[in-house]
């Protein structure tokens, strides 16, 4: 239950975040660390309505535009199913989404798909993480877990679940290098790029390395794994995460490197995790929401087509490409995979994967895996 004490921290940090521009989960944590006094059980309440007053944003716009954000708080406190279902309310306001968002979805999957969709997006994502088999099993974790009421997740083989938030990276196992955190629908991607011992692997947008972690094991320290990165504070905390889980058999290459040259047509395998909306992911970033517009769509579509046409220098002939995005929306997937079908020397290797947010599950996520064609 919140205190006064909860609702002065939430009003305090809701007045500064909307002065800055930090992302929601790296503002909020910045928050607690300057006041190193709030208990684990106040900064769970105080997050928990931050989190889901940004997720109704465009509702506590429409109904309070002016309200200070003590007072946006306690309305939000009090929203209910009559306010919800109100008509005389925009839809989208009503949904927590914007209206390009909305207009978005109901062309992509119809007005009906597109309520729940928006629903969904207003949910809590569960905590999943990946057994990182290069050290244990998932049935391992899970006996040592029993108390935390883990459970496999239904599709990931590797993949285990928590019914609720918990301190995963102070445990143990984390810092033996026994898991990651890493969402069910992502692990299902990783698992597209099935690479075997001896395969060369680029994954060209590697980020902070979380599908290359989960790719490792199957190459059983045999073969390479290139992290490329534009970003190199990202690039760094790859290494760290790769040495924890005794992941050898990678290298780092950051944009210049000497190494890339080399690369050309040497790849078996080539992941492109392009920049996206994250519309599969707004439950995590509900943040994203309002950041995203019709010019933003544009740029971040020339940049995945661009990064494409890069990234198909490095496939071996007869090699394999895997595009992925953290997307929804069919403008940044089966449309991208019309366009590079047209543009350049791929066939489709299979059908399309499409995974849709799941309430209780998985985020969504798109993946095609192409196939070099001379």
């Amino acid at each position: 239950m919140a205190t006064p004490y909860c609702d002065h921290h939430i009003a305090s940090f809701l007045s500064q975040y909307a002065l800055g521009k930090s992302p929601l989960d790296m503002a909020l944590g910045g928050y607690f660390k300057a006041h190193k006094s709030l208990g684990s059980h106040d900064r769970k309440i105080i997050g928990d309505a931050v989190y889901g007053m940004v997720r109704w944003k465009t509702l506590l716009d429409y109904l309070c535009p002016i309200a200070t954000p003590l007072e946006r708080y306690r309305f939000y406190k009090n929203l209910d199913n009559s306010i919800l279902s109100n008509p005389s309310i925009p839809e989208a306001a009503r949904l927590g989404v914007t209206e390009f968002l909305f207009e978005r979805l109901v062309r992509d999957f119809g007005r009906a798909a597109a309520r729940r969709l928006c629903q969904t997006l207003n949910t809590s994502a569960p905590t999943t993480v990946r057994a990182n088999l290069l050290k244990t099993t998932r049935e391992h974790l899970m006996a040592l877990w029993s108390e935390h009421e883990a459970s496999p997740c239904p599709q990931a083989p590797h993949g285990i679940r928590f019914p609720k938030r918990l301190p995963l990276f102070s445990f143990p196992e984390f810092k033996q290098g026994l898991f990651e955190v890493q969402d069910e629908g992502s692990q299902i991607v990783s698992s597209l790029v099935a690479a075997g011992p001896g395969d060369a692997v680029l994954d060209f947008c590697s980020g902070s390395g979380g599908k290359t972690l989960a790719i490792a094991p199957g190459m059983e320290g045999r073969g390479q794994i290139y992290l490329h990165d534009i970003r190199a504070p990202v690039l760094l905390e790859a290494k760290k995460r790769l040495k924890r889980a005794g992941v050898q058999n990678a290298q780092f290459l950051e944009p210049g490197h000497k190494q890339l040259s080399r690369l050309k047509k040497k790849c078996d395998w080539v992941l492109i995790d392009v920049p996206c909306s994250g519309t599969g992911t707004l439950r995590r970033n509900p943040d994203q929401k309002w950041n995203l517009d019709a010019a933003m769509l544009q740029r971040l579509t020339e940049e995945q087509k661009k990064i494409a046409k890069e990234a198909i220098a490095y496939l071996k002939p007869g090699g394999r490409l895997v595009y992925a995005t953290c997307s929804i929306l069919a403008e940044e997937n089966q449309a991208q995979v019309d366009a590079l079908l047209d543009a350049l020397p791929l066939v489709l290797d299979r059908p399309p994967l499409a995974l849709l947010p799941e309430e209780g599950g998985m985020d969504g996520f798109f993946a095609a895996v192409f196939r070099d064609c001379p």
